[in-house]
């Protein structure tokens, strides 16, 4: 997506530290303190944007603070930053400790599918599947994100995704011939026979029923 939060880029000049002490600045009364306190500090530095890195990473605002009618007190945070989890729930919290129970509003995401977005939340299982995700090469998560395509999952696991993906071929067909030698069904079997062969029956069998084809990626139905 655009990266219409550019102002809070670090790669755009911005300066972290000065923008979080901006918008804290005076919001924090002495009622507050105490949370403060209780929150382990976060280096924000370390795991700010740089949208040209191509990681996936998400623009953290509050629900209270767009409602206050300002979209842009956050911060993109580069999702492959963090270790666990926690630790990305943590530096949401300390981005926004001048709230008591900040309710985090993710207003925009870059670097990884749509289906995985959402803008009231992440859980964890949804975390782990982008950092996974940011591992791959191109041809690895363009095949990822066509197994989501025939699965119809918004987040199906790389565990079953790796189970299933039978690799890239031209047509169905190129995959029935493949899978022919695969299981030497014609080992001892004469040429004059084979070549009267309907691979293109054989195809249309097989991804009647057990496997599903996908902009050129094969997967196994189960």
């Amino acid at each position: 997506m655009d990266n219409n939060f550019n102002s809070f880029n670090p790669a755009s000049g911005a300066d972290s530290a000065s923008v979080q002490e901006q918008l804290v600045k005076g919001s924090l009364s002495s009622s507050n303190f105490n949370i403060v306190d209780e929150l382990e500090e976060v280096d924000l530095d370390f795991h700010k944007y740089d949208y040209r890195s191509g990681h996936p990473a998400v623009f953290c605002c509050t629900y209270h603070k767009y409602n206050e009618g300002r979209p842009l007190a956050g911060m993109w945070l580069d999702l492959t930053s963090f270790s666990t989890y926690g630790d990305f729930i943590a530096a949401c919290r300390w981005l926004h400790r001048d709230e008591a129970d900040p309710e985090f509003m993710f207003l925009d995401y870059e670097n990884y599918p749509d289906s995985l977005y959402s803008e009231s939340g992440m859980s964890e299982a949804v975390f782990e599947l982008i950092q996974e995700l940011a591992e791959l090469d191109d041809d690895e998560r363009e095949a990822y994100e066509a197994f989501m395509d025939v699965t119809c999952e918004s987040a199906p696991s790389m565990e079953a995704f790796r189970e299933r993906y039978c690799g890239e071929w031209d047509s169905e067909e190129a995959f029935a011939e493949h899978l022919t030698d695969e299981l030497c069904m014609f080992d001892n079997v004469p040429e004059s026979i084979t070549r009267f062969f309907d691979f293109k029956a054989f195809a249309r069998e097989l991804f009647m029923s057990d496997y599903d084809f996908s902009d050129g990626h094969v997967f196994r139905t189960c």
